[in-house]
């Protein structure tokens, strides 16, 4: 065997070989699922009979005769314009109170990191549906104060909010991120911009923006990307409906409903590619926007 590789001619080989068992496993359990998923949004099938070839029809339901479809993107992007913004400014106000120089650093930042681990976990989003129900927890503090609230859960103008809330909390891992960033912002910018007579918050906005605004791109598409693909606290909160009143059907969920509760996989597998062309087209437009924003340590 090492034989046949002193002999020149393999040597062009060598690493195509050496990359074999990564790309047999892209290619089986990557890009054939992936091509796989893009046949079947342009066929009828349920999993029982082969899948039958119609052309772009599940496109053209989507948008023109399922109003829950339409529904489900409506509580989807109304649920990332909303928490996504909500979640970055905590998270970077928590991480520059961190940055001031606490005792016990480490600590902190591990704490403020464990709900990013868990919060997406079937066992918090049942702990967040008993924390907002009728009795929970958040209605007998308000209660205390005299403000009686029905089940934040239980109702339709309140449930999206309790779930937004849910993905605020999860501001772990941008908080990290952006603590890491303010740590590499020289002191000498501060120092120089109060000589000037600039208070905290000109250099808020004139140096701490600007310099993490890297980051904040950064955590913008990332945020952005994993609330598009949000599932479990819809599922586990509205029990697989998305209720009350289809208030907490995300696009996952309703994508799960038809692909696995209605063996409709042709049409689910419609709705995946169009949320893939969503994020890519919110993606590219943060992407296209930042070049007016976004500023970096080599520029002019």
């Amino acid at each position: 065997m090492l034989k046949l590789f002193d002999n020149k001619q393999w040597l062009p080989f060598i690493p195509y070989i050496f990359l074999a068992p990564w790309l047999i496993g892209m290619i089986l359990f990557n890009a054939f699922p992936f091509l796989s998923s893009l046949y079947l949004s342009f066929t009828n099938y349920n999993f029982v009979s082969s899948p039958t070839w119609i052309g772009i029809k599940n496109y053209a339901t989507m948008f023109t005769q399922d109003s829950q479809y339409l529904q489900a993107l409506k509580v989807t992007l109304t649920y990332v314009i909303v928490a996504v913004p909500l979640e970055l400014a905590f998270a970077l106000f928590l991480a520059i109170l961190l940055n001031k120089g606490l005792r016990g650093l480490g600590v902190y930042r591990a704490v403020y990191y464990i709900p990013s681990l868990i919060g997406g976990s079937v066992a918090i989003a049942i702990l967040w549906q008993q924390v907002f129900g009728n009795h929970g927890i958040v209605n007998q503090l308000l209660g205390y104060i005299g403000i009686v609230m029905p089940s934040w859960v239980g109702t339709p103008d309140y449930a999206i909010w309790s779930l937004i809330m849910l993905k605020v909390w999860q501001f772990g891992s941008p908080m990290v991120i952006f603590l890491a960033g303010l740590k590499q912002i020289p002191q000498e910018y501060y120092e120089a911009s109060s000589l000037d007579g600039a208070g905290k918050w000109k250099g808020f906005i004139y140096i701490t923006l600007p310099c993490l605004s890297p980051i904040i791109l950064f955590n913008t598409i990332m945020q952005i990307i994993s609330s598009f693909q949000a599932f479990t606290p819809a599922y586990i909160i509205s029990n697989g409906t998305g209720g009350p009143v289809n208030s907490t059907l995300f696009y996952t969920l309703y994508l799960y409903q038809n692909g696995f509760g209605n063996f409709q996989m042709g049409y689910a597998s419609a709705m995946a590619w169009t949320l893939l062309i969503i994020i890519a087209c919110f993606t590219g437009l943060v992407f296209l926007t930042s070049k007016k924003w976004v500023h970096y340590g080599d520029q002019g």
